[in-house]
């Protein structure tokens, strides 16, 4: 089936997928992290769905200060078949925003990611079949002033909705206290873009740029937040 917005080096696009009928993709902390650890080993031309696997037999508890170690004693340079510009996991559902940096890179890329999530989940929850929901979706991003407001929307409203369910339909009702909130949730990029995290998994592209320090980010975020700019980009969230 073809793709409504078809993916092309240099372009940027909303990847989201969720649980098959809306169930958990994650139960305990570590499955987030097991994803998280896929968003980095994953995205390399030569990596299989296995790697992660043959990791923890080898190493034993795979942590992410354990895959840092195995990164730098490969001793080779990783070949990306993506941009990770940012991500968010929620217990059924995650968020990503890739950049295609080779032909085919994000149908690559994705691929890799879902085999090997699903079959270790599967393996762990004594469970079988259909992990996720259909394929994954994507929604192209064309427009630099979007890119920002959705990159709030991964990074930070997403983990704002566990202690706000109805931010969309009333707003913030405590931004400060949403805020402390996003900023203590581990599985989003918001920590690294704040400064207060180094990442396996990101490069920030074209938001180097636009978002050159961790202050510029934070003033986007409470900007995005009080004035509602995320109203703007309801056609970008695959709701």
């Amino acid at each position: 089936m073809l793709r409504k917005y078809p993916f092309a080096p240099g372009a940027i696009h909303h990847v989201y997928s969720r649980g098959v009928a809306k169930l958990p993709i994650c139960k305990e902390e570590t499955d987030y992290w097991r994803f998280m650890q896929g968003l980095c080993l994953f995205n390399d031309v030569a990596s299989t769905s296995s790697i992660l696997w043959h990791i923890e037999r080898n190493r034993r508890r795979l942590t992410m200060n354990v895959l840092k170690e195995y990164v730098v004693q490969q001793g080779r340079k990783r070949d990306p078949l993506v941009r990770v510009l940012a991500y968010c996991m929620m217990g059924n559902h995650y968020h990503l925003l890739l950049e295609e940096i080779r032909e085919g890179g994000i149908t690559q890329f994705m691929r890799k990611l879902g085999t090997g999530y699903a079959s270790y989940f599967n393996k762990k929850h004594s469970r079988t079949g259909v992990l996720f929901q259909s394929r994954f979706r994507n929604i192209l991003v064309d427009d630099e002033r979007y890119l920002q407001y959705l990159l709030v929307y991964i990074n930070v409203l997403n983990p704002i909705g566990i202690i706000e369910q109805n931010w969309k339909e009333e707003g913030i009702q405590n931004i400060e206290e949403a805020l402390a909130f996003a900023e203590s949730y581990q599985f989003s990029s918001h920590q690294d873009y704040l400064g207060k995290r180094g990442s396996l998994i990101l490069d920030k592209g074209i938001l180097t740029e636009l978002l050159p320090t961790p202050d510029a980010y934070a003033n986007l975020v409470k900007s995005v937040l009080e004035e509602k700019k995320y109203r703007a980009i309801e056609h970008l969230t695959l709701e």
